[in-house]
Order: C-alpha cells, then sequence, then structure tokens
C-alpha cells in the first residue's frame, strides 16, 4: 500500500509563484513516474507535468515555460509554477506510478491541494 500527501496550494496574485510538494510514502519498491493533475471549476481533470524515473518531464502546452516538475531522492515530487494566471485556479492532484509489495505498475493517487490564483 502506498499513500501521496500534497502540500503548499493556496491563494496567491496573479504572476506570483507557487511550489507543491508531493510526498509519497508506504511499502514501496520503486517509483515509476509521477505527476501533476488539475481539475479547474466546471472541467475534466487535466494532465499538467510528468516525471519519469530516468528524469524524462512531459508538460501541458498550457503551463509550459512557467511550471517545472521535479523529483528529490526522498519519493518528493515538486511542482514549481511561476507566472500563474487565474486560469491556474483548480485542484491540484498529485500522481504516482509505483511499484508496491501490494502489486506493480499501480497509480495512485493524492487527495489534492487547491490552487487559487486572483486577478
Amino acid at each position: 500500500q502506498a499513500h501521496l500527501v500534497e502540500s503548499g496550494g493556496g491563494l496567491v496574485q496573479a504572476g506570483g509563484s507557487l511550489r507543491l510538494s508531493c510526498a509519497a510514502s508506504g511499502s514501496i519498491f520503486s517509483i515509476n513516474a509521477m505527476g501533476w493533475y488539475r481539475q479547474g471549476p466546471g472541467k475534466q481533470r487535466e494532465l499538467v507535468a510528468t516525471i519519469t524515473s530516468g528524469g524524462s518531464t512531459n508538460y501541458a502546452d498550457s503551463v509550459k515555460g512557467r511550471f517545472t516538475i521535479s523529483r528529490d531522492n526522498a519519493n518528493t515530487v515538486y511542482l514549481q509554477m511561476n507566472s500563474l494566471k487565474p486560469e491556474d485556479t483548480a485542484v491540484y492532484y498529485c500522481n504516482a506510478n509505483l511499484d508496491t509489495v501490494i502489486a506493480n505498475g499501480k497509480t495512485y493517487w493524492g487527495r489534492g491541494t487547491q490552487v487559487t490564483v486572483s486577478t
């Protein structure tokens, strides 16, 4: 079993920055990939950014050049968000594909953290 816990959300003015963190814990053998998704008001959940175990990254076109995803060696993934826009307002969810004692290649989700960007 594994758990993902996000932190770092909040209220920020347009043009500001926030840094989200997500820590994976539990009986984890390896992390295949981690990422961030978001769901804005009245919208479907969408991919924001992902990072593989090898360090390859992928970003949604809407955040390229403004957001940066990174990982440390302690099972934590970060999302540095700069030049925030009101349209970035959403609940941000951490996602991870993990090999654990339960199963390999299983996808886990965090509970989400609210990011609100004001004009």
